[in-house]
């Protein structure tokens, strides 16, 4: 039994509802608003509390219709209600709609009751009914033809080297047999007393050597020193700064600072002439742009009307997207049609096989072209549009909605509030190994610190060697640019840390109770690198987040993933919920997407990770450098996407 069934359109006016319980619904249709239609993420079942909610749209009359019913039902029909209420409305009121006559009261409620009634018994015939057996004429085995049972046993001739392998066997085993024979009769001579001892074990070298190449006796093994010289071995090769193979104890993480280096050489002049760079927010991403693009872009503005008013049906032959190099028939300018499913098929086609080449996993390129079919279905052309165009703008407009952040994310301001309240702001990061944590949460700390606040690096990576070192790098490095005179003798940057082998919950602890008594704005947690399977480290993450609370959980992933994006991000989520033990466990806030400047325009991991998210990439990396830190810019990363 359905709870809930709503129309309304897509202005936010509701035409007609139907409600068979006292529950409220309000909050679970605009999740489904929130979270579904206005995120582009038509591909998933969406649940809410304990309903689940299913819609349809009407593209021709801008309308939504709305089905909640308990998750744990197994609703067959649904679908098929959803289609049938949709066709019948539409046919019933279709002036009204024409005319925009929207405000009237719509008496619709004893027409769905007949239509689900009707959906419900049909769910129920069908399955009462039993499954037929099919007959000898619809099965496979009668397609089989009376030539194609008759086995061939016929042998097959042996092939070369199985015929060479085969005689080989058989040589060697007559030559064995000879052997045998050979020691037989020796042994019985020996018993007959005709030979001696000696003369037997002669007889037996003799027998066994026989085929075999005598051995070449080398000069100095016969004291011969005057014979050719031997040839040298190769002689093991010793490089200059290869080290030794002694043990040597390689964890200074407990010595002081600056201890047998100058910090003077860990700086560069260039990476001086960078302070006072990052003040502020960051830069966006920038399009960019090629003059042939502009062209071409300027070439189809300029052809679609001229073909238009000339009334011919096809369209000048055009570079670029043209709907991602998109069937030339769809390119053609329609007056006033309606799209239908068929219609924009073949586009969706090439367009999934070009977000797919993008980088896009496969999945989210699926995901994608159905919610623009969702869109595009049912919808009315204009005079002068064509079908490559609303696919391409549709397409677009899906991708920057899906990009946009939903939520606000704003790092500086809420640094601040929490400064106001005697609090650090702690930023845990997490990812899987190689994707760049450590050096990604140093740019961040720069740019902290360029606006004026100090940072606790927490060297919660006990795991990997030469971490804790990396994080002293860099803590060098950074109170180098930004020196502790120029900010009453307080340094910036401070790393905490407790060697390796040690609980990493209990150092990000300790560490926010430091920062809290030494009033130190900011907290950076990095943790180790973990793959997404690995249970034991999935564990240890989620009882770290689990026990400090931090105010951000951060995804560090790499723009070179393609299909594993999806896997990572899930398991990970799906490893902080099981693991850490509460109702409403805090899962990733945000992603930092890192190795921006080696992709070139194949940016789909953006789409893919924020998609299967839903949370906003906060930060983008694109360089080696403390100043390669930037926002996403959605139209910049859209504009590569669509880039031929």
């Amino acid at each position: 039994m359905l709870d809930f069934f709503t129309i309304f359109s897509k202005g936010g006016i509701v035409l007609w509802c139907f409600q068979s319980t006292s529950q409220a619904f309000t909050p679970s249709v605009n999740a489904l608003i929130k979270t579904v239609i206005l995120q582009e993420r038509s591909g998933i079942e969406f649940t809410h509390e304990a309903l689940k909610l299913q819609y349809k749209l009407d593209n021709e009359f801008e309308l939504v219709f709305v089905v909640a019913y308990q998750k744990i039902l197994q609703l067959s029909y649904v679908d098929k209600l959803l289609s049938d209420v949709a066709m019948e409305f539409r046919n019933k009121y279709k002036d009204d709609l024409h005319h925009g006559n929207v405000s009237r009261n719509f008496n619709f409620t004893e027409v769905f009751e007949t239509l689900m009634k009707n959906a419900e018994n049909a769910s129920l015939e069908e399955a009462k009914a039993p499954k037929q057996m099919k007959s000898f004429k619809e099965s496979q085995k009668s397609k089989k033809t009376v030539s194609s049972m008759i086995e061939n046993k016929k042998e097959e001739p042996l092939k070369k080297g199985k015929k060479n392998k085969n005689e080989a066997k058989q040589q060697e085993a007559v030559t064995n047999n000879k052997q045998d024979i050979a020691m037989t009769r020796i042994e019985e001579a020996s018993t007959n007393g005709e030979l001696d001892a000696d003369t037997i074990m002669k007889n037996r070298e003799k027998l066994f050597n026989r085929g075999k190449k005598p051995k070449v006796s080398s000069p100095k093994a016969n004291g011969n020193e005057n014979g050719p010289p031997q040839k040298k071995g190769k002689e093991k090769r010793v490089w200059d700064l290869g080290g030794t193979n002694k043990s040597e104890n390689l964890d200074y993480s407990n010595q002081a600072d600056g201890d047998k280096r100058n910090e003077r050489d860990l700086v560069s002049a260039e990476e001086y002439q960078c302070v006072g760079e990052m003040r502020g927010e960051l830069q966006d991403l920038q399009p960019e742009s090629s003059e042939e693009e502009e062209e071409e872009e300027e070439e189809e503005e300029e052809t679609a009307p001229q073909v238009a008013a000339a009334g011919t049906t096809k369209s000048a032959p055009r570079k670029g997207f043209g709907g991602f190099g998109l069937l030339s028939g769809l390119r053609n300018l329609v007056g006033s049609k309606t799209l239908s499913r068929e219609d924009i098929e073949p586009a969706l086609s090439k367009m999934r096989d070009h977000l797919i080449s993008k980088n896009v996993a496969a999945d989210v390129s699926e995901k994608l072209c159905d919610s623009v079919a969702t869109k595009l279905e049912g919808k009315v052309m204009g005079t002068f549009s064509s079908v490559a165009s609303t696919v391409k703008q549709s397409l677009e407009d899906s991708c920057v909605q899906i990009l946009s952040p939903k939520r606000r994310v704003d790092i500086l301001r809420d640094a601040i509030d929490a400064r106001a309240h005697n609090r650090p702001y702690v930023i845990t990061f997490c990812g899987v190994n190689g994707v760049g944590k450590s050096t990604n949460l140093a740019k961040i700390c720069f740019w902290l610190i360029e606006n004026g606040f100090r940072v606790l690096i927490a060297a919660c990576d006990t795991f990997r060697a030469g971490a804790v070192e990396q994080l002293k790098t860099h803590q060098q490095k950074l109170n180098m640019l930004h020196p502790a005179e120029n900010y009453d003798g307080q340094k910036r940057v401070m790393v905490y840390e407790k060697g390796y082998g040690k609980d990493p919950a209990g150092i990000a602890m300790e560490a926010i109770n430091h920062a809290r008594v030494t009033k130190i704005d900011i907290v950076l947690i990095d943790t180790a690198g973990r793959m997404q399977d690995n249970e034991p480290l999935m564990r240890a993450l989620a009882k770290l987040i689990k026990v400090n609370q931090p105010d951000l959980v951060l995804f560090v992933g790499e723009a070179l993933v393609g299909n594993d994006a999806i896997d990572q991000l899930t398991k990970f989520n799906q490893s902080l919920a099981d693991h850490s033990g509460s109702e409403k466990p805090q899962l990733i806030d945000g992603i930092v997407l890192t190795k921006f400047d080696t992709i070139d325009d194949k940016v789909g991991a953006a789409i893919s990770m924020t998609y299967t998210t839903g949370q906003p990439i906060v930060f983008v990396g694109t360089g080696q450098t403390y100043t390669d830190l930037r926002n996403l810019n959605a139209k910049a990363v859209v504009h590569a996407l669509l880039k031929n």
